[in-house]
């Protein structure tokens, strides 16, 4: 059997909630039926290696604007070259320029990802989005909310399908708590609380810096880890500067080891307006970390509240930093909850389904 050759686009290959699910998906192929390229529109990132070394061809672009020709025409390039059987764009940036580009150069086959609601977009972005479906075979996205948002927003329904992200089994960290405080040049009897994900306005940061601010006022014990890169870091830093915070607000920018913090974590913050399933969450309930999320769509499949971690209204920080000295003056209450989390995605999310689901995807659509 002659192998189908699909190019899956992404912005990027930081290591994310979308990158990682396509990094799992990719891997996970069968190689006799599909020849996988994976193009990367801005930047490689940590993901890039990890791809390469499973010998997965990794195409970057270097697309340094919002609106590139230059970028446009190497990605045509390479449309060209590769002459994919089917495409598979994954995110915004990646599903505009992507599925663009793929019906330019005559792609018989196209697939998007849509990881997040996109009520951040605005209506122009949507508008495109509308468009750009007329000419895509399959919409996936990873939860229902995500559903619902394009449902009732003209996307036909018929092409959304839902396939849920995978998580990969969960593996004890090789650091011990005090290890991990002692690299992190904290004291013995810190609590860790960290808010784990891309620098970027809708993941709201700056509620978890006030709420930190918060928390300094009642204890003074709680060290806030924030951990990933983006567009506001500098405006964050800045900002946890003015209001003299620094001390318990530590950026350490993206990591490769965030597997082996999150077992050591007391409490996993996301403070975001907008998600699809974020991987982050599951991460930290497969490790046993209780969860405090705002109480929107994606996070609510995944959080029960007074159950698993608690929700909280976007934007109210001070709700945010009441649960969390809730858990933390309750220790036993808090690995309750973390053993309830643990037990609650266990065997839920297997990378095997994942990779079925797409591959059934793909083989329909190329049959």
């Amino acid at each position: 059997m002659t192998s189908k050759r699909i190019l899956q686009i992404i912005p990027s290959l930081d290591r994310a909630g979308a990158e990682k699910q396509l990094a799992l998906l990719v891997q996970g192929l069968p190689r006799n039926e599909f020849d996988v390229h994976v193009c990367a529109l801005t930047c490689g990132g940590p993901l890039c290696s990890e791809l390469e070394q499973a010998n997965i061809p990794v195409h970057i672009l270097g697309k340094r604007w919002q609106i590139d020709p230059i970028t446009a025409w190497k990605l045509h390039r390479l449309l060209y070259h590769l002459r994919p059987d089917l495409v598979h764009t994954w995110m915004f940036t990646a599903n505009s320029y992507g599925r663009a580009l793929a019906v330019f150069s005559g792609a018989e086959n196209i697939v998007a990802s849509e990881q997040c609601a996109g009520y951040w977009t605005g209506k122009y972005a949507l508008a495109l989005d509308r468009y750009l479906a007329r000419w895509t075979d399959k919409i996936i996205v990873n939860s229902q909310g995500v559903y619902d948002f394009y449902a009732t927003r003209g996307i036909d329904t018929a092409k959304l399908e839902l396939i849920a992200n995978g998580l990969p089994e969960y593996a004890p960290s090789r650091l011990t708590r005090r290890e991990l405080l002692s690299d992190l040049s904290l004291p013995p009897d810190s609590k860790l609380v960290a808010a784990i994900g891309r620098l970027c306005p809708r993941k709201r940061i700056r509620d978890a810096i006030w709420a930190a601010e918060l928390l300094k006022a009642i204890r003074d014990d709680v060290h806030i880890l924030i951990i990933g890169d983006g567009p506001q870091r500098y405006q964050l830093e800045r900002f946890c500067n003015n209001i003299e915070i620094l001390d318990r607000v530590h950026f350490l920018g993206p990591r490769n080891d965030v597997d082996q913090i999150l077992a050591h974590l007391d409490v996993l913050w996301l403070a975001s307006s907008h998600e699809g399933v974020p991987d982050i969450i599951m991460e930290s309930m497969a490790a046993g970390v209780p969860v405090v999320a705002t109480d929107i769509p994606g996070n609510r499949e995944l959080v029960k509240h007074n159950t698993t971690g608690y929700l909280f209204p976007v934007g109210d920080r001070a709700a945010l930093a009441s649960w969390t000295n809730h858990l933390l003056d309750n220790p036993e209450q808090s690995q309750d909850m973390g053993k309830a989390g643990s037990a609650a995605l266990k065997n839920k999310y297997p990378v095997e389904t994942l990779v079925q689901r797409y591959a059934t995807v793909y083989r329909q659509l190329l049959q």
